[in-house]
């Protein structure tokens, strides 16, 4: 970005071009790391594949391929039908919100076991799935 500076003395002009430092080798964004498993959102009201295994510390990607609206839910206070969702002991409750088509979810597992979500507009339907967590070995 250049500025520039006009300064009146004496009836003379001055005319300074400022320029901004500018790095010609800027580093790009670095990309998040992979995912330890991806998970796809249907038109069809599924979560494929439904089960997914990662260590702890993984990471899974929630990918809306549907035109429908959906939601990654691990969060028993917000299910209304009985086991849509379960987390282990001491591990927090996620949600995604509401996840336009195209859009992508990521939660990372701090805490190991078996995690229950489901999609709330489609609880009903039985758009469930489960993430196992394993403790590292």
């Amino acid at each position: 970005m250049m500025t520039f500076r006009i300064t009146l003395l004496s009836g003379l002009f001055t005319l300074s071009v400022l320029s901004a430092a500018c790095s010609s080798a800027q580093t790009p964004p670095k990309a998040p790391p992979a995912p330890d498993a991806v998970v796809g959102m249907t038109n069809t009201l599924r979560f494929e594949p439904d089960t997914v295994r990662v260590p702890v510390g993984g990471t899974v990607e929630w990918r809306n391929t549907s035109l429908l609206v959906h939601t990654v839910t691990g969060d028993p206070a917000r299910a209304t039908l009985e086991g849509s969702a379960r987390l282990p002991e001491g591990a927090e409750p996620f949600d995604s919100g509401n996840l336009e088509p195209e859009a992508v979810f990521r939660h990372t597992f701090t805490v190991p076991g078996v995690y229950g979500y489901f999609c709330i507009p489609h609880e009903g339907a039985k758009m469930k799935g489960v993430v196992i967590v394993s403790p590292k070995q």
